[in-house]
């Protein structure tokens, strides 16, 4: 029970890594907050969840009225706030080419993808900030980066909005550092999730071959990162990049 009466909020727990991580917390004993923009998807995470101490949340991070909307169920409801995880994210919009580079990517799809993966984060760490400090609590937030970070391998917008996600984390950890909150980052390598699964099945083999440990991530590798990181085990990190790849990116 590391998580014991926390307040957790898990954006983009709908599904994958965010679905795994909210079940995961859920019996560590966290009280969650399950933010997604598909309804029944988070339906589906928040009945699998142990306690009935956790409430939902269905909206879009990029708008920051709708975040704010949200602390303020937030707040009423919890009166505190000890944990985040930025998890929410998109790979490509509708309107990109087949291969999302610049000369595929519309204003539209480049505006959404760092909407959602960039925007959201700062717009959900600023408000969680404002109600730690408040109640004068020292909280931690990790951000869900990629290896795609570093490698660049994947669609320009995706690539660009993880990239600079860490350096959000690095920038908001010194920030916050005096005030005893901890930021740090999670660049998980190729993961068996929704978005992967839509690919071809001998892409995935070959994603899968061409990891060390010999196989893609589940979404519970990154889960058990994020628990470490929102525990007291990691109380000396902050600023930190962690990846659960298997070996198939080495910071």
């Amino acid at each position: 029970m590391r998580l014991k009466n926390k307040v957790i909020l898990i954006t983009g727990a709908g599904s994958g890594i965010g679905r795994a991580t909210a079940i995961l917390f859920s019996k560590e004993g966290a009280q969650l907050i399950l933010n997604d923009v598909n309804k029944e998807d988070l339906k589906i995470t928040f009945e699998a969840l142990d306690g009935n101490k956790h409430l939902m949340h269905c909206g879009d991070i990029s708008d920051s009225s709708i975040v704010q909307e949200l602390f303020k169920l937030i707040t009423s409801s919890y009166k505190r706030i000890d944990g985040v995880i930025n998890n929410a994210g998109i790979g490509r919009y509708p309107g990109d080419g087949e291969n999302g580079e610049i000369h595929e990517t519309n204003d539209e799809s480049w505006r959404a993808v760092i909407g959602v993966n960039l925007d959201g984060a700062f717009h959900v760490s600023r408000e969680a900030v404002r109600l730690m400090l408040a109640k004068d609590i020292e909280g931690s937030i990790v951000n869900i980066s990629s290896t795609s970070a570093f490698t660049g391998e994947g669609p320009l917008a995706y690539c660009t909005s993880k990239g600079a996600l860490l350096g959000f984390t690095r920038a908001l950890a010194i920030d916050l550092s005096a005030k005893n909150i901890r930021v740090n980052a999670i660049c998980p390598g190729p993961t068996a999730t929704r978005l992967l699964e839509s690919i071809p099945k001998e892409w995935q083999d070959s994603l899968a071959a061409s990891i060390p440990l010999g196989r893609l991530a589940e979404p519970n590798d990154v889960a058990l990162t994020s628990l470490f990181l929102l525990s007291d085990d990691s109380s000396f990190y902050t600023g930190q990049t962690l990846s659960p790849s298997g070996g198939s990116y080495m910071i």
